[in-house]
């Protein structure tokens, strides 16, 4: 699997090269005599690059698409299984499977399903921990309605969490995607979640561990 950098993250790991950079200058302009506290300094700022520069990776993977199956938009692990009233777009019952992306996982989004996006909201709110279920309703989020070739519409959303403060997304209404494309980032950000038809199979566990692009969560019928 060949992994690269996402675009939305060269802006970041710049800034941040530059910011270390005249950390390390200003420490070395104040407290010249070189000591072991200098060396752990020096050490903590590259294990920090190291992790910025990992968060933004971008894995490729080439997905075959397949009409019968919902993939993982996300890498995480699920944290709901349940059936519960989605109130912002079919306002009816909906099974709802949510993944949860720790600090250490891709943060990269995916389309789960392809067809056409018959609906897209950027939705203001605020930034409950990602894991609890009213972060789904109350966080900052992005709703997608993708109409798939066999005319069931899936929604799903991108959600940040106590740290992401920003979501980019690359849908629009009436683009027509492949599954697997990208959708977008979340950046330090945390949850993918998924509303379902009600006759959907569901094919993951509560506590599993799922990637992006490849693991099936559900099933059409």
């Amino acid at each position: 699997m060949k992994i690269k950098i996402h675009k939305e993250g060269y802006p970041v790991i710049i800034l941040m090269f530059f910011l270390l950079l005249t950390i390390v200058a200003l420490i070395n302009i104040l407290f010249p005599f070189q000591t072991p506290i200098h060396l752990f300094l020096y050490l903590a700022g590259l294990i920090f690059y190291f992790f910025v520069i990992r968060f933004f990776r971008d894995p490729i993977r080439i997905v075959i698409p397949d009409n019968n199956i919902i993939l993982s938009g996300a890498d995480g692990k699920v944290v709901v299984i349940e059936e519960v009233i989605e109130k912002e777009y079919f306002k009816d019952k909906r099974k709802q499977v949510s993944v949860f992306m720790s600090a250490t996982n891709v943060h990269v989004n995916w389309f789960p399903v392809g067809g056409t996006v018959t609906y897209f909201r950027h939705n203001h709110g605020s930034y409950f921990i990602a894991s609890k279920p009213k972060s789904s309703d109350e966080n900052e989020r992005t709703s997608i309605v993708i109409n798939t070739p066999k005319n069931k519409e899936i929604l799903f959303r991108q959600i940040a969490g106590t740290v992401a403060r920003r979501i980019v997304c690359y849908a629009k209404e009436n683009k027509t995607v492949e599954q697997g494309d990208e959708l977008g980032i979340i950046k330090f950000g945390s949850r993918f979640d998924l509303f379902l038809p009600l006759d959907s199979k569901i094919e993951v566990k509560m506590g599993q561990k799922v990637i992006g692009n490849r693991t099936v969560i559900a099933k059409l019928t």
